[in-house]
């Protein structure tokens, strides 16, 4: 992972769940009821209270139940959910604005409340600004369309003062309708001395904000289309819908930019005499990303659920540009891998382990028939994903007469996170690359001559006291023992991204009971939905997983008995993110936080600065 996509992993950060509608109106009304206490003088707490929620919270209430029938009614998409929480945003951001505004009023005694009664315009008609944002994204609604659900909480609020400050009165006639519309005498006195005027100069700048809005995404919509030839609003309404409530919304824009890709799929199965399968592991060729359920970010877990024995679904030599564009074409790999798993030949015999050193890569394998089992890792040295094409050559190097399948593991299990220049990603032509493809050829020749005998496995796995964001994932963490003329080798795989510098040594280091073990990571992306970063050993006590890995090895030993295994390999056409395509993403995402952000100032400066003039050149 690059440091760019390291960026676009980290937008994780801001995903959450939208409460229920229910939730944000609870809250909503509590909030406008605690204003209505700080800002109301009546005799009685209770009365300011209710008049908190009458003239602050019922705009919100009419927000929450009226936007979302508009916004289906026009083809849009905003469910109850989202629509409570962006009317609770709103509210909060009118208290923030008066709150301001009060406290400068105090301060400054000459201003008045004219000059909160402006404010309040303004808030009313930045709510309206940030709503039509949202609906624009999310719906995808036109200006003039987007206008109409954005303008309900401004126009409720609006309608609430014109009525209860005596605005209206000034322009009734009919006794009746004064009777009906104007209340003046029934409000606080803090809200009265409205005017017509006001909520005309209020159209006007809900006029202008309008209008910033339109130039601000038009800004920023222009460098993805030029390099992606996508909308900005198709991302930003796909990650809306992912934060707020989970929907695929994101995975259609990936879709919309992904590209087709053939990758293998190796399954080595082992089983018991009598058929039944005691684990399986299972290695695509692609990346577990790009972000938490994103993709094939859940694709270990998919995999397990799939598995008849323990199953073990260690990272594949894939980068981001393999990540998966949705979680449909998971479906695709494990169909594969199905397929891949039933035309197995097994044999009760394997090799022995081996171990070498090439540069910087340490390998370790056995064989399997006539085929390989590898995992490398460049520990101690910090590494990061390995590129495809590394991992093809590394496997075809491998190859020979006598091995004709590789199932080769990326172990994933040391890295010092994304600081710095160089974040280990092995590239092609680097000299890391050669030393994997150049260890991958001397251990399959090695494995080709190595003594074979009878297999016998163990298996053991926990799903750990620990949660995702602790950087463990659903599966936990498994170990699995293979036994071949009295030598034992134990695989162990973390559910996680990547582990801390020095947690695989320390591993290695303790655990006793086996000949030779190595330590793997499956690049779970479940993890990553508090920040790019979250490695094994980061969160949680490296002493708790290096105890839970030995205790776990030693129940692999113990449950040592005869099996048969054998391996096989399929390839399945998916839709990846593709070459380049991730950079691109990534860089035009980052772009569009960082600068989007400064714009968004900018933006609000600007007509901020021309309220003031509006409010000026009004009052002359």
């Amino acid at each position: 992972m690059t440091a760019t996509q390291g960026n676009l992993a980290g937008l994780s950060r801001f995903i959450f769940r939208a409460p229920n509608w229910y939730s944000s109106l609870a809250f909503a009304l509590f909030i406008a009821a605690v204003t209505g206490v700080a800002a109301f003088d009546s005799r009685f707490v209770l009365d300011d209270a209710w008049q908190g929620v009458f003239f602050i919270g019922f705009p919100t209430a009419i927000a929450s139940a009226v936007t979302p029938w508009v916004d289906r009614r026009l083809d849009g998409q905003l469910t109850p959910n989202r629509a409570s929480l962006l009317a609770l945003i709103c509210e909060l951001i009118t208290i923030a604005f008066l709150t301001v505004a009060g406290a400068i009023a105090v301060l400054t005694p000459r201003l008045g409340q004219n000059f909160v009664f402006d404010v309040l315009l303004v808030a009313l008609a930045s709510i309206f600004a940030f709503r039509l944002l949202i609906l624009m994204a999310v719906s995808r609604h036109s200006l003039l369309k987007a206008a109409i659900p954005a303008s309900v909480q401004t126009v409720a609020a609006a309608g609430l003062l014109a009525i209860y400050s005596g605005a209206t009165a000034l322009l009734l006639d009919n006794p009746t309708l004064r009777e009906t519309l104007a209340r003046a005498e029934v409000a606080p006195p803090e809200i009265q001395g409205f005017i017509p005027e006001d909520f005309l100069l209020l159209g006007v700048i809900c006029a202008l904000y309008a209008l910033a809005v339109w130039l601000f995404l038009v800004t920023i919509d222009r460098p993805w289309r030029s390099s992606l030839g996508v909308s900005a609003l198709d991302f930003l309404r796909g990650f809306i819908g992912h934060i707020a409530e989970g929907s695929n919304e994101l995975e259609a824009f990936f879709e919309d930019i992904g590209e087709a890709a053939i990758v293998p799929v190796t399954v080595l199965s082992v089983r018991r005499p009598d058929g039944e399968e005691k684990a399986r592991f299972v290695l695509p060729m692609i990346h577990p990303g790009p972000m938490g359920e994103i993709g094939g970010g859940n694709l270990p877990k998919r995999v397990a659920d799939s598995s008849d024995g323990v199953a073990f679904p260690p990272h594949a030599t894939a980068g981001h540009d393999f990540n998966l564009v949705t979680e449909g074409e998971v479906d695709k790999i494990l169909e594969t891998a199905e397929a891949a798993f039933e035309n197995i030949e097994y044999s009760a015999e394997a090799s022995t382990s081996h171990r070498i050193t090439e540069g910087e890569a340490t390998l370790t394998g056995q064989a399997f028939g006539g085929d390989a089992f590898v995992v490398t890792t460049y520990a101690p040295g910090c590494a990061d994903d390995v590129d495809y094409s590394v991992g093809l050559s590394a496997m075809s190097e491998a190859r020979s007469d006598n091995v004709e399948e590789v199932l080769l593991v990326d172990a994933h299990n040391c890295n010092d996170g994304l600081d710095g220049e160089d974040l280990g990603h092995v590239v092609p032509g680097s000299q890391r690359s050669f030393d994997m493809i150049y260890g991958t050829g001397r251990l399959g020749e090695m494995l080709t001559g190595s003594e074979t005998g009878p297999l016998r496995c163990g298996v053991a796995w926990d799903e750990t006291q620990w949660e995702p964001q602790e950087g463990i994932g659903p599966l936990g963490i498994r170990a699995c023992v293979f036994e071949v003329n009295d030598e034992r080798t134990a695989y162990v795989l973390v559910d996680g991204n990547n582990m801390e510098p020095g947690l695989r040594d320390r591993i290695l280091a303790a655990v006793d009971g086996v000949d030779r073990l190595e330590v793997m990571t499956s690049d779970t992306h479940i993890v990553n939905t508090v920040e790019a970063e979250n490695q094994v050993g980061q969160a949680i006590p490296q002493e708790d997983v290096v105890a839970l890995i030995d205790d776990l090895v030693e129940r692999a030993v113990a449950d040592l008995e005869p099996v048969e295994a054998g391996m096989a390999s399929e390839t399945a056409e998916v839709t990846v993110f593709g070459n380049d395509r991730t950079e691109t993403l990534a860089s035009t995402a980052n772009a569009m936080v960082s600068l989007g952000g400064a714009l968004a100032a900018a933006f609000i400066i600007v007509v901020m600065v021309i309220s003031v003039l509006i409010f000026v050149l009004a009052g002359l």
